[in-house]
């Protein structure tokens, strides 16, 4: 049974399903954020900076999902 769970938990790992997962959260939050804020008639200065501090971390998730995965040890 032990080894079930390894085999499952190293093809989670290679597949890198939950960095691929939180992306896709983070892009339909990103989508969703945008079009509220474009449905908007006159934005606050509070709501401009939600939204530039939304979208701006968009550049720091994709970095930790591009530099998440190929880190294979040499054997």
């Amino acid at each position: 049974m032990e080894d079930k769970w390894k085999l499952w938990a190293s093809r989670v790992n290679d597949w890198r399903l939950i960095p691929r997962a939180l992306m896709a959260l983070y892009g339909y939050m990103s989508f969703e954020v945008a079009m509220w804020f474009m449905g908007l008639e006159n934005p606050s200065g509070s709501q401009v900076t939600f939204v530039s501090t939304i979208w701006g971390a968009g550049a720091a998730w994709f970095g930790f999902y591009v530099n998440s995965g190929g880190k294979k040890a040499d054997k």
